[in-house]
């Protein structure tokens, strides 16, 4: 779509050219929402394409996903063999509803900072214990945020205005659980109605249920041990009424409800 409203493109090297920030400016990483549908309070975008920031960074300490990682270069990584957890990334990336063109244009960042439910990059970094660094403006120090929390509401996150997401860590530690993944659409390829990741360590001990899609912000259920099936059921329960489900065209609120409560149980069973 061509966007009538926009004057000016800046592609600054860094993010420190741009001194001020005011109404009308956008960040550009991908625009593959940007640029589908009108942005009438937008009037100058700012491509972080200049930056340079690396797609992706292995160390002992985890993965680094920069923000502006494309979708397909996150498809194609080739992971460490003990990175068990890796094949998670093709999953997530599978259940986006959007097409291999799109992979190649849209970023990882792009996806967590829409804040949609549906975002399956937040599904894959609040499962996998991911710490985001943002970066405030008026040169204010980085800031480390847990994916549990970055995101407060449909398309809300706690960004404030001129804000960026620079950066997703991995850490080893989630990296080397088993991990088991249930989604599922109204329609074939449609919008995810649930999207639910559970993962344990080899040992069977720190389990995790995380509930995206389904709510409008993630929600993980953390046990020392796989629980009992009523112990898990019992925890959905007292975290989430049915008014803390997303109700939408994609699914109302009792259904996504069923399905979080059936998909966990398949998850227990299949990491037990």
């Amino acid at each position: 779509m061509n966007l009538t409203t926009i004057t000016a493109v800046e592609r600054p090297a860094s993010p420190d050219h741009i001194t001020t920030w005011r109404d009308g400016y956008a960040w550009l990483a991908g625009g593959t929402w940007l640029f589908s549908e009108p942005q009438v309070s937008t009037d100058t975008l700012i491509d972080l394409d200049g930056f340079g920031w690396p797609a992706l960074e292995v160390s002992d300490a985890g993965l680094d996903i920069g923000a502006t990682c494309r979708i397909a270069e996150l498809f194609a990584f080739d992971a460490p063999a003990e990175w068990i957890a890796a094949p998670l990334f093709r999953d997530c990336c599978n259940s986006l509803l959007a097409s291999f063109k799109i992979w190649n244009a849209a970023t990882v960042g792009g996806n967590v900072c829409m804040s949609l439910p549906a975002g399956a990059m937040i599904s894959l970094t609040a499962a996998l214990e991911g710490t985001y660094t943002v970066w405030p403006r008026d040169g204010a120090a980085p800031e480390q945020v847990s994916a549990l929390d970055f995101v407060t509401g449909n398309n809300a996150n706690i960004l404030r205005p001129g804000a960026l997401l620079r950066s997703i860590r991995l850490p080893d530690s989630a990296l080397r659980k088993r991990f088991a993944y249930r989604q599922q659409s109204l329609v074939h390829l449609g919008r995810s109605a649930a999207l639910i990741i559970g993962t344990c360590g080899p040992d069977g001990h720190d389990f995790r249920i995380t509930v995206t899609a389904a709510t409008t912000r993630p929600v993980q259920l953390h046990f020392d041990d796989v629980p009992t099936q009523a112990e898990l059921r019992r925890e959905i329960t007292e975290r989430l009424s049915v008014d803390d489900y997303f109700d939408d065209v994609n699914g109302s609120a009792p259904y996504k409800q069923h399905l979080t409560y059936h998909f966990a149980e398949q998850l227990r069973a299949e990491l037990s």
